[in-house]
C-alpha cells in the first residue's frame, strides 16, 4: 500500500512554495529545493559570507519560505507549519530525493530546463517514488522522455491551482507509460489527503480549465471591443449574477496578472492548427501594451482596475486614461436579480432582449460550443469538464450545465441560425430525443456519455445534502432547520435559514432532534452546505424586539437559547457538530457544547457579538473559559487571571481563526476535535465521528464547578480596557461593554477562586446581555451592521 510520508518540491516560487505550504498544512514534511545563487546580495556581502556559505546556497528557497508568513491569502493554515518546510539546494540536496515519497517539479515553464531536472532526479529518487510535474501547458509526454523505465511509470502530470490552499481543482494528467495503481492512487490521494477534486485531463495544451477558461476570457475580451463595452460594464454581469466570482472577467485578470495570462494563451496560440481556434487565442494589441508598460495588475498597483484613494477606476483600452466605473444597466438584468438560482439567473440573461442579453450570449454561446467540441480532446467525459471549471475557476455551473440551465434545445436552434458550428454529438443527443447534458433520477446524478445516460461517479466519502434528500426525505422540517436521517442510525440537523442565522425556529429543531436522537438514534451531526455554516442569531429579530422595549421576550428567547445548549451538551447519545467558511456568533456557540467538532480545514470561528455592541448570550462566554481551563493538563498549576485574561481578550477583541488549526490555537477546537480536508468528505467525517463515540460506549459529560478569579480578577480585566479608553483608542460605550463582558469572565461578585456552576455564569451572561441589548447606541451598532454590513464605532 503506497503512503506519502515525505515529500519534495523543485522550484521555490509563488507555486512552488504554496504546494509546499499545502503540504505542510496537511502534516507532510517537505525539503524545497532550488538553485543555487550566482551573486551574493548586498546584505550578505556586509555580513562578509561567500558563495560557498549554506546559508546563501540555500537562500533562494529560504526566502521563499519566509515569505510564506507574508502572503496574503494566507497559504499556510498555522505560522507553525513552517517548521515542516525544510529549504535546500539542487547541488548539495539532491541525496534528499531519496527520502521523498513524492518529487513535484515547479520550476520555469522550458521543456529542455525541466528535462534537465528530470534527469537530476532520476538518479537519486528511490525506486517507487512518485514523480509529477505542476506544468500548467507542457507535454507531460515529452517531459519523461529518456527517463528510466521506473521513472516512466511512476511520472504524471498534477496541476495545482493558485493559490494551492484554496482552490480545489487537480488535474492529473497519466502518461501511456504511467501505472495505472498510481493513477488511482493519486486520485485517492489527492481527494482524501491533499482535500483536492481531482480530474483526469488529456495530455494537450493547458489540459482542461485553462483552456476552456482563457479562451472564454479571450471571447469575453473581443466581444467588449466589438460591443464597445467598459471594463466595469462586462465585470458588472459576468461575477455572481451568473454563478461566477465576484472577480468576474478583468479582476480576475489583475489578480492572476497579465504576465501570467498572455503565457497561458501563448502556449494554446503556439500549440492548436485550428485557424478559428488560433485567432481566438491570439491576445489582443492593447493588453500587449498595457504588459510592456508593466500595468499587469495587482501585483504591479495596475492594470484593468487602479485605485486612486478610495476610488476604484477601469481603463479605457482606446485612449489608455482611467476611468470612473461604469455598471451595465438593463431590464434582463432586473430580470435576472428576482430569479432564484445562478441557472434561472442564466436564463433570464441570456434570451433578454437588451445589450446586457446580447453581450452575455455572445460571451456564452462560443464558450459552450467550444466546450463540446473538445469533449474526447482534453477530457472523456462532460463531468470533468464541468468539474474543471466549477473547482479552477469557482463557476457555480461548469458549461454542460449552464448549456442544460438555457435550454439545450433553444439554445441550439439559436446558435444554429446565428451561423454558429453546434458540435455533432450534442446535434446527435437531441436527435435521440435526449433533452439534456444531466438528469436527476430518484436523487441519483447521470450525465449523457455520448449514447445515454450514466451514473456520475462520486466518491463514497460525499454526501450531497440535496440529492440525499431528493432520495431519502426528511423527517422533519420548518423555515429554518430540517432533520434528516443520515443512515446507520445517525441523524442531521440542516440550517436553511437566510445566512443560516439561529433563530426559535432553529431552536425548536434542535429540541427535537435531541429528543428524537435520544429514543431511536445513535447520534447527532449538526451541519449543513450553505455558503457559511451559520454567521450567528438571527440579528434582525432580536433588534426588532429591542426596539419595540420587548426585553422580557428577549430575556425568555436568550434564556431558551442557552436551555437548547446545555441540552445539546448533556444529552444521553453523541452530538458531532460540523462547522466550515463562516462560524460566527451563535454558529460558535451552537458548536462548542458538541462531544466533538469535525471542523473544515477552511473554519472561520470567533465570537464576535462585541462588533454589534454585545457579548455572547447563548453560553459562548462560559464554554470558552471551559475550553481554555480543559486545555491544562491535570495535575500543572496555572495562573487563572492568565486564563480569564485570554477568554476575555479573545472575545473583546472579536479573534476570529483564519483556519481550523488556528481555532485549535484559540481554544475553539480541542486536541481532540478533527479537521477535514477536503470539504466534501466532512459530513462523512461527522457521522463516522458519531459512530465511533457511539461504539465506545457514550457516556454524556458530567456537570462540574469550576474556579472564577471573581472581584479582584474584575478589576485586573478591566485595566487594560480603561487605559485603552484614558488614551482615546476606545469610545465610552466600547468600555461599558467590556465591563460587562469582564464581570461575566470574572465571575461577579465573589472571591478569586470561587467554585461556580454553568448555571450560575449563563445568568450573568443572560442579565448583560439583556443590558446592552436595552442599551441605544447598541441598537445604533446592530441596525448599523444590518444596513451597510460593517461595525459602526459609536
Amino acid at each position: 500500500m503506497k503512503q506519502i510520508k515525505k515529500a519534495a518540491v523543485i522550484g521555490s516560487g509563488v507555486m512552488g512554495s504554496g504546494i509546499a505550504a499545502h503540504l505542510a498544512n496537511i502534516g507532510i514534511p517537505v525539503t524545497l529545493l532550488d538553485i543555487v545563487p550566482k551573486e551574493l546580495t548586498e546584505g550578505e556581502k556586509k555580513k562578509g559570507l561567500t558563495l560557498e556559505d549554506s546559508q546563501v546556497r540555500n537562500r533562494i528557497a529560504k526566502v521563499a519560505i519566509e515569505q510564506l508568513l507574508k502572503h496574503k491569502p494566507a497559504p499556510l493554515t498555522s505560522k507553525k507549519n513552517l517548521s515542516l518546510i525544510e529549504p535546500g539546494n539542487l547541488e548539495d540536496h539532491l541525496s534528499k530525493l531519496g527520502e521523498a515519497d513524492w518529487i513535484i517539479e515547479v520550476v520555469v515553464e522550458n521543456l529542455a530546463v525541466k528535462k534537465k531536472v528530470f534527469e537530476q532526479i532520476d538518479q537519486h529518487r528511490k525506486p517507487g517514488s512518485i514523480i509529477s510535474s505542476n506544468t500548467s501547458g507542457i507535454s507531460v509526454e515529452a517531459m519523461a522522455e529518456g527517463r528510466s523505465e521506473d521513472f516512466r511509470k511512476h511520472f504524471l502530470g498534477t496541476h495545482f491551482f493558485n493559490p494551492p490552499r484554496y482552490l480545489k481543482l487537480l488535474e492529473v494528467i497519466p502518461t501511456q507509460n504511467t501505472d495505472p495503481e498510481v493513477v488511482s492512487f493519486m486520485k485517492e490521494f489527492g481527494e482524501d489527503v491533499l482535500g483536492k477534486g481531482v480530474v483526469f485531463a488529456k495530455d494537450t495544451p493547458n489540459f482542461i480549465a485553462n483552456r476552456i477558461g482563457t479562451y472564454g476570457l479571450l471571447v469575453t475580451l473581443q466581444e467588449m471591443l466589438k460591443g464597445k463595452y467598459s471594463v466595469g460594464e462586462v465585470d458588472s454581469i459576468t461575477g455572481p449574477l451568473i454563478g461566477r466570482p465576484k472577480s468576474a472577467t478583468f479582476r480576475t485578470l489583475d489578480v492572476v496578472g497579465l504576465d501570467t495570462f498572455i503565457h497561458v494563451a501563448n502556449n494554446v496560440f503556439e500549440n492548436v492548427t485550428n485557424e478559428h481556434e488560433k485567432q481566438v487565442f491570439d491576445v489582443p494589441s492593447f493588453m500587449k501594451e498595457m504588459a510592456n508598460k508593466g500595468w499587469i495588475g495587482a501585483k504591479a498597483g495596475q492594470g484593468f482596475y487602479l485605485k486612486k484613494g478610495k476610488d476604484i477606476l477601469e481603463l479605457n483600452p482606446e485612449t489608455f486614461e482611467y476611468e470612473e466605473r461604469k455598471k451595465l444597466n438593463a431590464a434582463s438584468i432586473e430580470m435576472a436579480k428576482q430569479q432564484k438560482g445562478s441557472a434561472n439567473k442564466l436564463k433570464a440573461l441570456v434570451y433578454g432582449k437588451d445589450r446586457a442579453s446580447e453581450l452575455l450570449w455572445n460571451i456564452l454561446a462560443p464558450v459552450l460550443v467550444y466546450s463540446g467540441d473538445l469533449l474526447g480532446e482534453i477530457a472523456d467525459t462532460i463531468v470533468d469538464i464541468d468539474r474543471a471549471m466549477k473547482w479552477g475557476f469557482g463557476w457555480e455551473l461548469g458549461p454542460f450545465e449552464s448549456w442544460d440551465a438555457i435550454g439545450v434545445e433553444k439554445s441550439v436552434a439559436l446558435m444554429k441560425e446565428q451561423g454558429l458550428a453546434v458540435p455533432k454529438w450534442v446535434e446527435e443527443m437531441l436527435e435521440k430525443g435526449i433533452p439534456s447534458f444531466y438528469k436527476e433520477e430518484n436523487g441519483d446524478l447521470y450525465y449523457y456519455n455520448g449514447s445515454e445516460y450514466q451514473e456520475v461517479e462520486t466518491n463514497p466519502k460525499v454526501i450531497n445534502l440535496k440529492q440525499w434528500k431528493a432520495k431519502h426525505g426528511v423527517i422533519k422540517k420548518n423555515a429554518g432547520a430540517s432533520l434528516i436521517d443520515l443512515g446507520d442510525g445517525v441523524l442531521l440537523l440542516e440550517f436553511h435559514s437566510k445566512s443560516n442565522a439561529i433563530g426559535l425556529d432553529t431552536l425548536q429543531m434542535i429540541n427535537f432532534a435531541v429528543d428524537e436522537m435520544e429514543k431511536n438514534y445513535k447520534g447527532l451531526v449538526i451541519g449543513n452546505q450553505g455558503k457559511n455554516y451559520s454567521v450567528g442569531a438571527n440579528l434582525a429579530l432580536m433588534l426588532f424586539e429591542a426596539q419595540d422595549d420587548n426585553l422580557f421576550e428577549l430575556d425568555m428567547v436568550v434564556r431558551q437559547f442557552q436551555q437548547t445548549m446545555m441540552k445539546l451538551k448533556y444529552s444521553s447519545k453523541p452530538v458531532v457538530a460540523a462547522p466550515f467558511n463562516m462560524a460566527l456568533g451563535g454558529g460558535v456557540e451552537v458548536s462548542v457544547p458538541a462531544d466533538h467538532i469535525q471542523a473544515s480545514m477552511e473554519t472561520y470561528m470567533g465570537l464576535v457579538e462585541v462588533g454589534v455592541g454585545l457579548i455572547p448570550g447563548g453560553g459562548g462566554n462560559k464554554e470558552l473559559y471551559l475550553r481554555h481551563l480543559r486545555g491544562i493538563p491535570n495535575g500543572v498549576e496555572y495562573d487563572l487571571q492568565k486564563v480569564a485574561n485570554k477568554v476575555f481578550e479573545s472575545i473583546a477583541m472579536a479573534k476570529v481563526s483564519t483556519s481550523a488549526e488556528e481555532a485549535r490555537e484559540l481554544n475553539y477546537l480541542t486536541p481532540a476535535d478533527g479537521i477535514s480536508v477536503n470539504a466534501d468528505h466532512q459530513l462523512y467525517d461527522a457521522k463516522q465521528a458519531v459512530l465511533a463515540l457511539n461504539a465506545k460506549g457514550y457516556k454524556p459529560p458530567v456537570k462540574q464547578k469550576f474556579p472564577v478569579v471573581g472581584e479582584t480578577g474584575y478589576a485586573t480585566l478591566l485595566l487594560g480596557a480603561q487605559v485603552m479608553f484614558n488614551s482615546g483608542y476606545i469610545s465610552e460605550h466600547d468600555l461599558f461593554i467590556a465591563k460587562k463582558l469582564a464581570y461575566v469572565i470574572a465571575g461577579g461578585k465573589v472571591p478569586y477562586g470561587t467554585e461556580v456552576d454553568e448555571e450560575y455564569l449563563l445568568n450573568l451572561e443572560r442579565e448583560a446581555f439583556i443590558t446592552l441589548i436595552a442599551h441605544p447606541k447598541t441598537q445604533a451598532r446592530m441596525q448599523h451592521m444590518l444596513v451597510k454590513g460593517k461595525p459602526l464605532r459609536n
